[in-house]
């Protein structure tokens, strides 16, 4: 959606902005002003998936140096494998005291900002 702006809109028109300019020279000057000026869409960041708790965290520094050690992709799927696990606990936990969906879902979502907070997703 592009937003344009008329130079004649404004009280006046822009030529009374120039009554002290000389015929010949506000007729240059008028010509040169373009009647429309286009604002374009601005540009907009990508978003940046990225834990606000990088770095923080108990845990943290055991999570970085295990990162380094067993290198990024087999550290994602262990990551991957072990967040599946504690779901799967979870899961079971909400069947046995009868918890229905959105209060499982509330329990992984307070699972993740635990992990955040003590550095285990550092």
């Amino acid at each position: 959606m592009a937003i344009s702006i008329s130079t004649t809109g404004f009280k006046g028109g822009l030529g009374s902005c120039f009554h002290s300019v000389a015929g010949e020279e506000y007729g240059m000057l008028a010509k040169s002003v373009p009647k429309h000026v286009g604002a374009g869409k601005g540009v907009r960041a990508q978003p940046m998936m990225k834990n606000v708790n990088e770095g923080k965290g108990l845990f943290a520094p055991v999570v970085v140096v295990t990162r380094q050690i067993v290198g990024k992709k087999r550290f994602s799927q262990l990551r991957g494998k072990a967040i599946a696990l504690h779901s799967q606990v979870i899961n079971e936990f909400c069947k046995s005291i009868g918890a229905d969906t959105k209060q499982k879902q509330g329990l992984i979502r307070l699972a993740k900002k635990n992990g955040e907070r003590l550095g285990f997703l550092a």
